[in-house]
């Protein structure tokens, strides 16, 4: 049973601007046919399986959201290669105007 037609091929071929050979038309319609079936025989097959957007059920896999202090400046800067008046010093990059 052929779903698709050489003359379809033929006209999407040429809806996308594609210059086919006749006998590339008859490959794809042969090859896009099974392909057709294909997917048809897959979807009898699936049509009493829910869908599903993972195999395997997901749970949260992130520990809680525990709000605690924030770090001191001291804490911060510790690790700092350079601080000035409680900031991070960086070495400038612009001109001064």
């Amino acid at each position: 049973m052929s779903t698709i037609s050489s003359d379809e091929v033929a006209r999407v071929a040429a809806l996308a601007r594609i210059d086919l050979r006749p006998d590339e038309i008859a490959r794809l319609a042969g090859d896009l046919d099974t392909i057709v079936d294909s997917v048809a025989q897959v979807s009898a097959v699936a049509a009493d399986v829910p869908a599903t957007s993972h195999p395997l059920p997901i749970s949260n896999v992130f520990r809680e959201d525990v709000p605690r202090p924030p770090l001191t400046v001291d804490e911060a800067l510790a690790a700092a290669p350079a601080a000035e008046d409680d900031r991070f010093a960086v070495p400038q990059i612009l001109g001064e105007e």
